[in-house]
């Protein structure tokens, strides 16, 4: 059977790239290859094949071979799913996205040609985006193709062509039949790209960013009264998103630093003599973090609730900068972001942005004094996993009282008093603590106490 190697694997070979994933190519059964493949390696290899795709999957050490018999394809306007029949090696490259992604190695007969049918090895050397095909019909066939040259554009650092970006806003609203899974799919990949602003200013420019995430594009746009004008959130947080994304590769910190202006619109208001106003930007925000999630069907488990925590927190570090840096100030900031103080150290950091460069220097100098003050109270309070030294069942033991507001107005004294640095964080101090705050309240400690 003709064999290629074919797609992402070729085009980062040629330019130098990793890739452990290798697809291959059979004009004929990619299967019915893919187990005779399998039949040749050491040890009993186990294919996992997918007939009604035609595709097989076989894993050899660090690299995963995928196996696919060459087809043609046609499209109906209302789906991206194709009808699909046996085809050439060039029915096959002809019907991929990019020029980039439809060049083929051989493998047998010819081992070592290339078949570059549509000059994708210059595309590569000069780095842009063009499709096989005409653009418009790429796009109108399978609309998660745009989404796909934003992701390759912000991931290889090219430019998409001028006819290939046309053809993209002309099919903008095409996307709506593609399922919001596959779109942030290709934006979660995006975003862990070395600098996502590039994807989502063309995101924006396009209009694609408006057909599944209008929340992130109404911070696009400065407005002005009396000559005051803010600044324009959305390429505020693309620059805090690259800020961040130079000391973190963590997905879900970047999302937060997508969201954490996300509320600023709605909270936007000007005052005479004191300017334009976000007072609250920093709460609404971490309350509409689930609704966008479930919009974009991202994940509605902890790591929602890890990036609406830092939403909510973003402000704190930075208005710690901005006066004296009390103890105290500093207890409840690490108490409330327990385990994930460092990556709310992260986002706020990257989230001094101007382009006043003394101002930058001054804030960041102040910040590295929030981040040792910070060191200090770690290790002398030990707040980061905080739990009570006494818990609420000791409490009911302790005073003989039912589960209740008593016992809850009880723990939170604990922890308040400990915050404020009245009591230190430990259980001798607390128990102390709480015999005389019960016999305020008119509760008496139990023989057995």
């Amino acid at each position: 059977m003709e064999t290629y190697v074919v797609g992402g694997y070729v085009r980062d070979l040629l330019m130098g790239r990793p890739c452990k994933d290798i697809d291959i190519l059979v004009v004929g059964s990619g299967i019915d290859f893919a187990h005779r493949f399998a039949d040749f390696l050491p040890g009993n290899r186990k294919v996992q094949f997918f007939q009604n795709y035609g595709t097989a999957m076989l894993r050899v050490g660090d690299l995963e071979l995928e196996f696919v018999g060459a087809r043609k394809e046609s499209y109906r306007s209302e789906s991206r799913k194709p009808l699909v029949e046996d085809g050439t090696l060039l029915d096959d490259l002809t019907r991929r996205d990019f020029t980039i992604n439809s060049i083929a190695i051989g493998i047998y007969p010819n081992f070592g040609e290339i078949v570059d049918p549509f000059g994708g090895q210059q595309h590569i050397r000069d780095r842009i985006l063009i499709t096989p095909t005409d653009p418009l019909i790429t796009f109108s066939d399978d609309p998660l193709r745009m989404m796909r040259a934003v992701r390759f554009a912000t991931q290889l650092n090219f430019d998409i062509h001028a006819q290939t970006l046309e053809a993209i806003r002309t099919h903008v609203t095409r996307l709506s039949i593609i399922s919001k899974e596959r779109i942030s799919e290709e934006l979660n990949k995006m975003i862990l790209a070395h600098k996502p602003s590039i994807g989502f200013k063309l995101l924006f420019d396009t209009g694609l960013l408006h057909q599944f995430f209008p929340e992130m594009v109404k911070l696009q746009g400065v407005q002005s009264v009396n000559g005051h004008a803010h600044k324009d959130n959305f390429y505020h947080t693309l620059k805090v998103l690259d800020n961040i994304c130079e000391t973190t590769d963590d997905l879900w910190l970047r999302w937060a630093a997508i969201l954490h202006d996300i509320a600023k619109p709605p909270t936007q208001k000007y005052y005479v003599g004191q300017g334009w106003t976000f007072h609250g930007h920093e709460e609404l925000g971490a309350r509409m973090v689930p609704q966008i999630f479930r919009n974009l069907k991202l994940p509605l488990n902890e790591k929602m609730k890890f990036v609406q925590k830092m939403v909510k927190l973003h402000l704190r570090p930075i208005a710690l900068t901005k006066s004296d840096i009390t103890d105290s100030a500093v207890r409840r900031m690490v108490f409330e972001a327990g385990e994930d103080l460092e990556a709310l150290m992260k986002l706020c950091r990257a989230d001094i942005t101007s382009t006043n460069d003394y101002k930058v220097r001054r804030y960041l100098k102040n910040f590295d004094l929030l981040t040792e003050k910070v060191k200090e109270v770690e290790e002398k309070d030990r707040l980061r996993s905080w739990q009570p030294p006494i818990d609420g069942q000791e409490l009911m033991t302790l005073f003989n009282i039912p589960a209740g507001p008593v016992v809850g107005e009880l723990k939170n004294a604990i922890r308040e008093a400990i915050l404020e640095g009245e009591i230190e964080n430990n259980y001798s101090a607390a128990m102390e603590f709480v015999l005389k705050k019960a016999q305020a309240m008119g509760l008496q400690k139990t023989i057995n106490g």
